[in-house]
Formats: structure tokens, C-alpha cells, sequence
């Protein structure tokens, strides 16, 4: 099993690309995504299957042909507006196509690694010290919804599975403006001035790390159930954006009169945005090698 390959869904996108990276030198990668000419660069090289997971059947055949020795679901409906404007769709990617492809894992006997988030929470405050794994899930919208079900039905099939709870992330997107801090790049270099919510607290986590964690996991760890993955800080959206130009020499002041600092209620949103989704990740702190770093640590450059 040592060559057998980690198979990685969504592997052209934001967080998916970065687990590819994290592989390398650890496990080779076989990469599916709808669309792989999308993909960056920098994975150009890798080995590559173009599939639409909607169609029933795909992602058991996937994992019958390239017997993987773990299987890392970053795929999904990510886009809450559109997860509310098509619930079917959303049920359909974020629930079918999971409990598919964990059956077909544990029928393989690969570990599955599903990728869930914080929005499973919203619609109740966080104890202090953010949610941890025993907390009672409260979704706001279809996204959180769906992806709540998911990590249900996956874990009620047994075998080696496991449910990862990732919060907002930020970091490096390969030059795509993705991501929360490149996103806010992309739009002040377009001359905008973004909003950045300041009553909005999330845990966030830099993309790499979270890649990293994953890899580790899927590797390392027999963990099983639903773990959390955070940083080790509370902060505002507002917060990390200042944050983020900080670490490009912009003073705060400066700062603050590049973006709209607004609460969530500026903004006409469908779901309502969550006020906190904050996430105690202790428990992967103790276990996992890879660091769990604050913005200011891991934004810092080189």
C-alpha cells in the first residue's frame, strides 16, 4: 500500500491544490477534478482525472480503478448563495457524493477524510473557547445543513473515516485570488475598496497548514469521528484583513482606509451570516505535528 496513491476530489480548487502539495514527498497524489485544466501551475505535472462526481457511479468507479490508500473529499457545492439558490444540487454534491465515495473507501479499505467546516454552527453562540467536537450542531443555511448530513451518514457507515471541521481560510492561492487574504489582494489591487465585517468571528487558518493537517491525517492517524482544525485565534474578518496588510508593511491606519469596515447587516446576504463560528481546536493541537499557526505567525514573510 506504501505506492498506492492519496486520492484528492476537488484538487484544482483553493484548498485541494495545497493538499496535493502537502503530499509531495509523502504519497503520490491522484488529483480529480471537474475541470483540471483549471488547476495551477504548479501541479501541471501531476497525475490528473477529469470527473463530474454529480454522475452516480463516478466516484466508486475512481476508486475501484486507482485503489487508493486514502481518499482526502475536498469537493463540494462551497458557495452558500448557490447552495440556497439549488438545495437539491447542494444535497446532491455535498451529501450523495460523499456517502458514495466513503462507501466505495471503506469497501476498498482506503481512509476517508472528509472535509466539513464550521458552518455547521451559527444559529447558537459558542461556548467560551469556541466549538469543540461534542458542541450540538445548528447550521443557518442549506451549506451548513448539507454538510452537517454529511458528516452523519459518512460516519454511521463506520470503517476508517473521519470528519474534519475546517474554519474560514486564508493564505496562499497560487496567484488565483482566492482564499480570504488573497481574495482581499485581488480587490484592492482592482482598485476596490472591499467590505470586511467586524462583527463576524471565525477561527481562521492558513490554507497550507490546513492542507498539511489533512495530509497528516489521512496518513498518520487512525483518528476517527469529527475533529477540528482551527487557529489558535479569535479575530473579526476585519481583524485578519488587518492582519493581512500588516504583513505587507500597511500600517493600520493606512489599513483601514483601504477596506469598509461594516457589520454583516450592511450587506443584504442570503443565508444570514453566522455572528460566530469560532472553533476549539485543542484537541488536534495535541495530536498533530503540523502547527496551527496565528495569522500574524503564518502570514509573516519568509
Amino acid at each position: 500500500m506504501s505506492n498506492a496513491p492519496v486520492l484528492v476530489t476537488g484538487a484544482s480548487g483553493f484548498l485541494g491544490a495545497q493538499v496535493v502539495l502537502a503530499l509531495r514527498g509523502r504519497a503520490p497524489a491522484a488529483c480529480v477534478a471537474r475541470d483540471p485544466e483549471r488547476a495551477p501551475r504548479e501541479l501541471a505535472d501531476e497525475h490528473w482525472h477529469a470527473a463530474d462526481l454529480e454522475l452516480r457511479g463516478v466516484v466508486t468507479e475512481l476508486v475501484r480503478a486507482l485503489a487508493p490508500r486514502a481518499v482526502i473529499h475536498c469537493a463540494a457545492l462551497g458557495s452558500a448563495a448557490a447552495c440556497e439558490a439549488d438545495p437539491e444540487r447542494a444535497r446532491r454534491l455535498n451529501v450523495g457524493v460523499s456517502v458514495e465515495l466513503a462507501a466505495a473507501s471503506r469497501e476498498a479499505g482506503a481512509r476517508f477524510v472528509l472535509v466539513s467546516t464550521d458552518q455547521v454552527f451559527g444559529a447558537a453562540a459558542p461556548p467560551a473557547g469556541g466549538f469543540t467536537e461534542e458542541s450540538a450542531t445548528a447550521p443557518l443555511g442549506v451549506y451548513g445543513a448539507t454538510k452537517r448530513e454529511a458528516e452523519e451518514r459518512v460516519l454511521e457507515l463506520g470503517g476508517d473515516a473521519l470528519a474534519v471541521r475546517l474554519p474560514l481560510l486564508y493564505g496562499d492561492s497560487l496567484g488565483r485570488g482566492r482564499g480570504a487574504t488573497d481574495a482581499l489582494f485581488a480587490a484592492l489591487d482592482a482598485g476596490e475598496r472591499p467590505t470586511l465585517f467586524d462583527d463576524e468571528w471565525r477561527t481562521p487558518l492558513d490554507v497550507s497548514h490546513a492542507a498539511a493537517a489533512l495530509v497528516e491525517l489521512a496518513l498518520d492517524h487512525a483518528t476517527t469521528g469529527v475533529l477540528h482544525l482551527a487557529g489558535p485565534q479569535r479575530m473579526t474578518r476585519l481583524e485578519l484583513g488587518l492582519a493581512a496588510l500588516a504583513a505587507q508593511g500597511i500600517p493600520r491606519e493606512e489599513a483601514l482606509r483601504l477596506v469598509r469596515a461594516a457589520p454583516r447587516s450592511a450587506l443584504d446576504l442570503v443565508p444570514a451570516r453566522a455572528a460566530d463560528c469560532s472553533l476549539d481546536a485543542s484537541r488536534a493541537r495535541a495530536l498533530l505535528a503540523v502547527p496551527l499557526r496565528s495569522p500574524a505567525e503564518a502570514l509573516r514573510p519568509a
